[in-house]
Formats: C-alpha cells, structure tokens, sequence
C-alpha cells in the first residue's frame, strides 16, 4: 500500500509540473556588457538543476579521488592487520605444538605488523629460549620492555624465568627484585632462585607465603621444609653455641622429624658436642623409630658409654631383629672394652641381616683380640657381599677390557 501511495503522489507531482510548466509565461532574461540573454522561465529552471547535478557528480569524482590515497592506506593497514592477528594465532599454536622455530618466525612476523607486540614479543622470545638462542632471546625481551609501562610485569617475570631455566639464578633473582607486591608466579620464581643459591634461609621465610596462597602440594612443602631445615644447620655448625642457638629456634615437630635429626646430629658431633648429639638422636627415635638415626648414635663417644649402651638396649625389645640397632650395641659394646658382648652383638646382626658392615665389624674385633684367621674369614666375607651388591647393581656387566 506505502508503494502505491508512492507511485500515485509522483504521477501527480509530474501532472502538476507539467501544467506549470504549461501555463508557465514567465522568462529569464541575462543582461551582459555586450550580450543580452532571453531564457523561458521553464528552461532556466530545467538549466540549473542540470547544472547543479553536474556539478555534484563532479565535485563528488574530485572528493573520492583525493580519498583515495586514504582509502589505500586504511585497506593496506586492514590486510596487515588481518596477516599478523593470523601470524598471532600461529604463533600461539606453532608454540604450544612444540614447533618453536615456526613460533619464533610467526611471532617475529606478528610483532613486525604490530599485533599484541609484548605478547608477540614473549612468544618470540620464549621459542628462542626453547632453541637455546639466547641473543635472540634478549632482543626480543628488550623489544617488551620497550613496549609499554604497563608490561613491566610480563618482561620482568618472563625474563626472570627464562634466567632460572638458564641456571642464572643471580641474573634472576636481581630481576625479581624489581617486582613490587607477593605475586604467586614471582613468590614461586624467587623460592626455585633460592633453592638453586642455597640459601635455605630464604627459602623457610618464603614457605609459609606460598603455603597460604596454596600452590603448592602440602608434601612438597613439608618435603621442602625439611630439607630447607637439615641444610641450614648444616650452614650454621660453626661453633657449639651458634648450633645449638638455631636447634632450639626450630619448631618441636621438626626437631623431631628424623633428617632434621639425622643433620643435627651429625652437625653437633662434628663440632665435638657428643652429648647434643645423642640428645637429639634419642628424642627423635622416642618419637618414630629410623635406623640411620640409629647407626649413628655409636659414631660419637660419650664419656659414660655404658650409659648410652643401657639406653640402646631399652629399644631392644621392641625392635629385637633391627641388624641396624645390634651392630650399634656392638660398637657401642666394643668402645666400652665389653668385647665378649660386643662380639654376640654382631654376631646376632649376621644372622638376622648378613652386612659387610658387621663383618668388618667382627674382623676388627678378631684382630684386637688375637684372632687373625677369624679375621680373615670376616674381612672376606664383606668383600664377597660387597662384589654381590655391585653384581646386583650392574646386572652382571663387566667392563671391557681396552
């Protein structure tokens, strides 16, 4: 219906037009210096409307030709941009495929065409990095530092991480210092910088940070925690006093725990404090029963080894058939010149676990009491399970001969 309005309201502006133009007398008349013009009032009309369509459709050719410069250049930038959000993507792909050296040129080729340029820029650089191109690495890390402020995060953390993967711990961790605030990837980071330093120190005040953000596997920490304690003491067993000040600011639990035992001890022996040794040894085996706690309580003598030799044989009964705990009564038996029960010792560790360890032992023993054959039989018998033990660790293999 709107189209018939349409085509009936044109007919009749035609209509009327045309009868217009019909009993139209009027003319237009131009005067000049040297000519006089006389035009009717229709043609004139008719005259300047085509002279204002020409004019519109030549001024409308002039406009788009000078826009055609414009339009190139926007169609260029288009394509540019379409071929590096393309090489962006690639990059991304290629990168995660694994395929670095088709990363690393994708990722150059995005950034040359200015798509996500930091990102193109890590991409790039992290492929290089995987390629052990550690030039190109860095030029490409340069190019995101130069990016923006608000990328500092991004170059500061892949650059630190690159340089860990590196073994550039010092690199890494001067790097990391630039960062403000307890980032999980920076805490995380700056926890593998100190673990690669050794410096354990760093590393027990850093745990309980990523223990509260939960990053980490509560086994590994704790794993962590323990072996970041055992190496600090080991730091610290300069003298007794600066020992013993770092034992008692540990935690009971892990005073406890049998490799922080295992470490302090030996730490205290070899500073010549026997007796804090096998404090620390008895109170850790009160609580969980470890038999290399236990072969090292004979290693450091005491003044009143019988003493220690009533306290070992307390844990007897309970772990009558430990070979561990019977060789270290035996020694313990032998240092207090108790030979006779020091021999029966060793001898009920054989025969509950045969070691080269007891043998020795015994051969030892053979020796200071007059019995050179008996300890040659012993000093043979180790050997024999020593050559077992290598058999059984090489398969039977055998070097061959040059």
């Amino acid at each position: 219906m709107r189209t018939l309005v349409w085509i009936v309201g044109l007919f009749a502006v035609a209509v009327g037009l045309v009868l217009a133009a019909r009993y139209n007398t009027g003319y237009v008349l131009i005067a000049l210096p040297t000519t006089r013009v006389e035009l009717s009032l229709n043609l004139a009309v008719i005259a300047i409307a085509a002279a204002f369509v020409v004019a519109y459709i030549v001024l409308r050719a002039v406009f788009l030709a000078a826009a055609l410069p414009a339009q190139a250049r926007r169609f260029q930038a288009r394509r540019r941009n379409d071929a590096g959000r393309l090489a962006f993507k690639e990059a991304l792909r290629a990168y995660f495929e694994g395929r670095f050296g088709r990363a690393q040129k994708s990722a150059a080729t995005a950034l040359e065409a200015g798509e996500e340029p930091a990102l193109s820029a890590v991409i790039a650089a992290r492929a290089a990095h995987e390629m052990r191109a550690f030039e190109a690495r860095d030029a490409y890390l340069a190019q995101v530092e130069s990016t923006a402020t608000s990328e500092e995060y991004l170059h500061h953390i892949t650059q630190a991480e690159l340089l860990l993967d590196e073994r550039r711990h010092h690199d890494g961790l001067a790097v990391l210092e630039r960062l403000r605030g307890d980032h999980t990837a920076a805490l995380r980071l700056e926890l593998k910088a100190h673990q690669m330093s050794k410096n354990w120190d760093r590393v027990l005040e850093l745990l309980p940070k990523l223990e509260g953000k939960k990053v980490l596997d509560p086994v590994v920490t704790s794993q962590l925690r323990r072996t970041a304690t055992a190496e600090s003491l080991k730091r610290k067993a300069i003298n007794v006093r600066q020992l013993r000040d770092a034992w008692e600011r540990l935690p009971g639990d892990l005073k406890l725990d049998p490799l922080v035992a295992r470490t302090a001890a030996e730490c205290f022996a070899g500073v010549g404090a026997c007796g804090d040794a096998h404090r620390v040894i008895e109170a850790a085996l009160e609580e969980q029963w470890d038999a290399q706690l236990v072969a090292l309580y004979p290693e450091c003598p005491a003044d009143d080894t019988r003493d220690q030799i009533q306290k070992a044989e307390r844990w007897l009964p309970a772990h009558p058939r430990d070979a561990t705990l019977l060789i270290a009564l035996g020694r313990l038996c032998a240092q207090a010149g108790l030979w006779g029960k020091a021999r029966s010792y060793f001898e009920a560790s054989i025969g509950v676990e045969a070691s080269h360890t007891a043998h020795l032992e015994l051969a030892q023993l053979s020796e200071l009491t007059g019995r050179e054959e008996e300890a040659g039989q012993h000093r043979r018998a180790a050997l024999d399970l020593v050559l077992e033990q290598l058999r059984t660790v090489s398969g039977g293999r055998r070097r061959t001969p040059l």
